[in-house]
């Protein structure tokens, strides 16, 4: 099977919350924990322009000793973050995240936002997948042996 990020967004949906450069960490943080997500997407109308994650809190705030309230998103967000399309396989996808240490990627369709996948989207495709080809194979060797 392949698997391909529309796919994934056609049954999760394709909605992907979003901040501004200018937002404070602290209002980004306060839609991550309302929608109990990891990242939010940085825009300027509708265009992406960085990504701002709970690794990004952790290791460029909460370690630094800074005051979430004021600091900006623009200084601490990933600018020009590593995208992806609808049309990418999962396994593309899953090799990209593995090796760079993503955990959230866009996906850009014609330049335009048209969700985002996460590690956890990417291994519950995976086993779902293996589970279809277990099913069919143990249905293959029962209808071998009731033959």
């Amino acid at each position: 099977m392949t698997t391909t990020v529309g796919q994934i967004l056609a049954l999760k949906g394709n909605k992907a919350m979003a901040v501004t450069p200018d937002n404070s960490i602290l209002e980004a943080l306060k839609i991550m924990a309302e929608f109990d997500i990891g990242a939010v997407l940085v825009t300027e109308g509708d265009q992406l322009v960085g990504i701002f994650t709970e690794r990004d809190y952790a290791r460029k705030v909460a370690l630094k000793g800074l005051v979430s309230r004021d600091v900006k998103v623009r200084e601490l967000m990933t600018a020009n973050p590593f995208t992806v399309t609808p049309e990418n396989t999962v396994d593309e996808v899953m090799q990209t995240m593995t090796n760079k240490r993503f955990r959230h990627l866009p996906v850009l369709e014609e330049g335009k936002i048209a969700g985002i996948v996460t590690i956890g989207d990417m291994v519950k495709c995976i086993v779902s997948e293996h589970e279809a080809t277990i099913q069919h194979l143990s249905n293959y060797i029962a209808g071998d042996l009731a033959t």
